[in-house]
């Protein structure tokens, strides 16, 4: 226990020491370890002037070119409704849509040939009195020159006059009869029909609605900032300009028309103070084309052919940075400089200017959230995939 108890103590002494002698002695710092420089990815779109054409995207829904309401020019009852005369159906010029009884108006017409020959034979009579006057007053011996009383020229005119109106009421006859066979005004197609058969109709009754079919318009909105971007026409002898229409529909491939604007309205709209601007479209119901046919009221999207912008810079929407900015790609070493811009036009996918650059320079053109003037950057071969703002080291070199 004696023999412990010293022990203990000395062992104390001992641990006591070397942890004084650990503490003293002075300790290494660790040396700070080098980090390799940071470098920004992206891709580069090296800048080339080129002449841009402009394309101004508006929408609008097709129309006709006009509407007619089919009515008779003469009363009476529906006899005949010909199949060209149905909600939708085609027709041609002057095809016949629907008959009205015409006995009446055969009656009438053959009253009025009566009424003619009478006439005539009466003029004949006048006309043969009137050369016997003459020889009467010749062979008496009077010398003066008869009056026309002796001549019977007013009985003569009179019977003149009688054959013109027969003959024009018989005129009035044929084309009353005529009448009785509704015929199209136009080469076009029904939209409805509102009368049936047997159907009592007067002048003024409404047959139906009907619609060419040589072309079809549509009605465009340009915006005033994208006027002075197209030459539109204002005369009828004015160059058409190229439209290519769309369906507005949503359709993953939609089918695509050809048009072209052949005047401008007059005015501007009181609220948008958009111009509204008119493109035909020929064929519309693909009648002799491979073309989809059109639906009156169908919405389309419409691209419309503007003027060439010369000399141009096109950059693509998604290299902006913040409002008109852009980064370019400085050479030798590759760093970052940012650069405002001034856009003469500029659509969803691109951007057009006009200065600020030079041919031959290199246009950051991936995302770079983070970058800053100066930073240094490593330039990447484009990809399918987008690339995005990645901060990368170079690798170490090998020992």
């Amino acid at each position: 226990m004696k023999l412990n108890r010293i022990i203990a103590p000395l062992t104390i002494l001992a641990l006591g020491g070397g942890a004084w002698y650990y503490l003293g002695k002075p300790v290494e710092k660790p040396k700070p370890m080098s980090l390799p420089e940071q470098l920004i990815r992206t891709e580069v779109l090296e800048l080339h002037a080129r002449d841009y054409q402009v394309e101004i995207a508006s929408q609008g829904t097709v129309r006709a070119h006009y509407v007619t309401t089919i009515t008779p020019l003469v009363g009476g009852t529906i006899q005949t409704l010909h199949p060209s005369f149905e909600d939708g159906a085609f027709f041609e010029k002057d095809q016949i849509l629907a008959e009205l009884d015409s006995a009446d108006f055969e009656a009438a017409l053959a009253s009025a040939e009566a009424r003619l020959a009478r006439a005539e034979a009466a003029l004949s009579q006048e006309q043969a009195r009137a050369k016997q006057a003459r020889l009467n007053w010749e062979d008496i011996g009077y010398e003066e020159e008869p009056s026309e009383l002796v001549l019977r020229v007013p009985q003569l005119k009179e019977a003149e006059a009688t054959v013109k109106s027969a003959k024009a009421d018989l005129d009035q006859a044929q084309r009353n009869l005529a009448r009785t066979k509704i015929k199209a005004p136009f080469a076009g197609r029904v939209k409805t029909r509102s009368i049936g058969l047997g159907q009592a109709v007067g002048p003024s009754t409404a047959l139906g609605e009907v619609f060419a079919s040589d072309y079809a318009e549509i009605r465009l909105p340009i915006p005033p900032s994208q006027l002075p971007f197209v030459k539109l026409p204002t005369d009828e002898n004015d160059t058409p300009i190229p439209v290519i229409l769309s369906d507005a529909s949503g359709v993953a491939e939609p089918d695509q028309w050809s048009a072209k604007i052949v005047r401008t309205e007059g005015t501007l709209d009181e609220t948008t103070r958009e111009l509204f601007v008119i493109a035909r479209i020929d064929d519309p119901f693909a009648r002799t084309g491979k073309s989809a046919p059109l639906r009156i009221g169908q919405p389309l999207r419409a691209t419309i052919q503007g003027i060439v912008l010369e000399n141009s810079y096109v950059l693509p929407r998604s290299a902006l940075r913040g409002v008109n900015r852009v980064y370019m790609v400085m050479n030798e070493p590759p760093v970052l400089m940012r650069r405002d811009l001034s856009p003469i036009w500029s659509t969803g996918n691109e951007v057009v200017a006009r200065e600020g650059f030079t041919d031959g320079e290199k246009l950051a053109s991936s995302s770079l959230t983070y970058a800053v003037d100066g930073a240094k950057v490593q330039i990447v071969e484009p990809s399918t995939e987008t690339v995005t703002e990645e901060v990368i080291s170079p690798a170490a070199p090998k020992s």
